[in-house]
């Protein structure tokens, strides 16, 4: 046996078969849910496989998923696993050109969609060459285009519900396609053995990771049942789909929803007993909380014991708001990425004085991104890991050379987050390198001005941008979404604010108010919108 997932997998549906493995609740109000147990998960998944070998996808071709969550979302990605298929998550967001990019980027010859996308998958199937077999979730709409898709009822239906796969191996890939917001997606390779270490923390994110794949399931049958999984945000980032897998590696239970929703998400919460939540920083938290001081006042939380965030962070101010709500919750600011998996948890102090410190894993150093080797105390680098890495980025070389490197035998991976180091080890990240804004011959970093920004009572979201200046080259500008019925702060308001928090050249010099923040459905910063929305005001 390897570290292949969808081994793993298996090892613990056959300790715990009758533990319920998924629970899907639909919303809002309509009341419908599933609930599946590992043995009951396991032959669903199982019939998916069957199905796509019976149709001809063969081991290492690729299977879209244009999907909201739901079952049939994990469900077909422990299908692909199984059938030894590449699973390659998809944004449902992506219009008609960003779907055949990604389309023919990731060289899909197969896709599961939900029927809501027909009429996209429809205008872009004409110019996805490779694509010969698809899958719809849902009853076709009415007046939809005429897909040539098959019913996932039917498929699962034609598909055996045993196992009898042939061997797989911890060589297997796991794609990732990440991106979008400041450029074209790109698809991030893994390797099955290094994904299960790096993003799901070898069976044991929180502890010792086992030292063999039989440990795993062993673990599962030692302990027992007790902890609810509730991945948040959409299962098409990585993030969500992993904490899933993160579950299932406990042999725990998870819950999802269809859409984040705030009132429901609180609902399932109280109902289900939750334990632990993960989301996307303060676009994800912040309705929450106003949820809970407003119309789900009094929900009973109390069996939640932590909410944790990655791809953005929960700022100190909105992390205190949530604290007095929930005082025994503990609240945790994850660092990665899709190119790293985990690198870390921010300290305690975090978020004081707008910095976000992390105590990094033994595999996370900050170098210089020209020569690869650590820098001094306090210089600025680039966050570099190595071990347990991806392989590159699907069909795009030139981004593979510029990321992954070699160094002392060890394949590293540089990302794209720019920080410092002190005497203790302990890394403050500055933000990423590509939304650096250039003003005066100073550089700032977008996310300290949010944390900034985002500590003002009348503020509730914003986003920072560099927009082009005669006299500084560049100057911050910061996009604002107002709490609801606050009075309109003046740039100079804003500017006093910020005042106590940062360094003059930091503070924004243009304030645009904007009706809300535009973010992707998981909560992560839309860069190029706010850039967009900065400009044309300065206009």
């Amino acid at each position: 046996m390897e570290y292949n997932i969808a081994d793993l997998f298996e090892s613990v549906v056959d300790v715990v078969p009758d533990r319920e493995a998924l629970v899907y609740i639909d919303h809002p109000g309509t009341g419908a849910e599933r609930r599946l147990t590992y043995a009951e998960l396991d032959a669903a998944a199982n019939r998916v496989a069957h199905h796509l070998i019976d149709v001809g996808i063969r081991p290492g071709e690729h299977l879209g998923l244009h999907l909201y969550n739901g079952v049939e979302y994990l469900q077909t990605v422990l299908g692909c696993l199984k059938a030894r298929v590449v699973p390659v998550n998809v944004n449902y967001r992506y219009v008609e050109e960003e779907l055949v990019y990604l389309y023919r980027d990731a060289d899909l010859v197969a896709l599961v969609f939900d029927t809501e996308f027909t009429e996209r998958v429809a205008a872009a199937l004409p110019r996805a060459e490779q694509l010969r077999h698809l899958v719809r979730v849902g009853t076709p709409q009415a007046g939809a285009p005429d897909v040539p898709a098959v019913a996932f009822s039917d498929a699962e239906a034609t598909g055996s519900t045993e196992r009898g796969f042939p061997a797989r191996s911890g060589d297997d890939q796991f794609i990732i396609y990440t991106g979008g917001t400041t450029g074209m997606p790109k698809g991030v390779m893994w390797r099955q053995e290094d994904l299960f270490f790096s993003g799901l923390g070898g069976g044991a994110p929180t502890g010792e990771p086992v030292k063999k794949p039989e440990e795993l399931a062993e673990r599962v049958a030692a302990g027992g049942a007790g902890i609810t999984f509730f991945p948040t945000p959409p299962l098409m980032h990585g993030t969500s789909t992993l904490t899933a897998f993160i579950g299932f590696n406990f042999g725990q239970r998870v819950v999802i929803h269809r859409k984040f929703v705030p009132d429901e998400v609180l609902r399932t919460i109280e109902k289900e007993k939750v334990t632990s939540i993960s989301l996307v920083g303060d676009a994800m938290l912040r309705p929450l909380i106003d949820a809970l001081n407003g119309p789900m006042k009094g929900t009973d939380c109390s069996s939640v014991f932590s909410v944790s965030s990655s791809g953005a962070i929960m700022s100190e101010t909105v992390r205190r708001q949530f604290q007095a709500l929930l005082p025994n919750t503990m609240l945790l600011n994850n660092y990665g990425s899709s190119e790293s998996g985990f690198n870390g948890t921010a300290t305690a102090d975090s978020g004081a004085g707008q910095s976000f410190r992390i105590r990094v894993n033994s595999r996370t150093q900050v170098v210089d991104p020209a020569t690869h080797e650590p820098v001094a105390v306090g210089e600025i680098g680039r966050v570099a890991q190595c071990g347990h890495v991806p392989l590159g980025y699907y069909n795009d070389p030139r981004k593979t050379a510029e990321t992954f490197f070699q160094k002392d035998d060890e394949r590293w991976v540089l990302l794209g987050d720019m920080a410092t180091v002190d005497e203790e080890g302990v890394v403050t990240v500055l933000g990423r390198g590509s939304q650096c804004i250039n003003t005066g011959g100073e550089k700032v970093y977008p996310e300290e001005v949010e944390q900034a920004l985002k500590s003002h009572p009348d503020v509730y979201d914003a986003l920072v941008a560099g927009v082009p200046d005669t006299k500084w080259g560049n100057h911050v500008a910061a996009v604002v979404q107002l709490r609801a019925g606050a009075l309109r702060p003046s740039l100079d308001d804003i500017q006093t604010h910020c005042r106590t928090h940062l360094a003059g050249y930091k503070i924004p010099r243009q304030l645009v108010i904007a009706e809300s923040i535009q973010r992707s459905p998981s909560g992560k910063a839309d860069y190029r919108w706010a850039r967009e929305v900065a400009v044309a005001a300065d206009q």
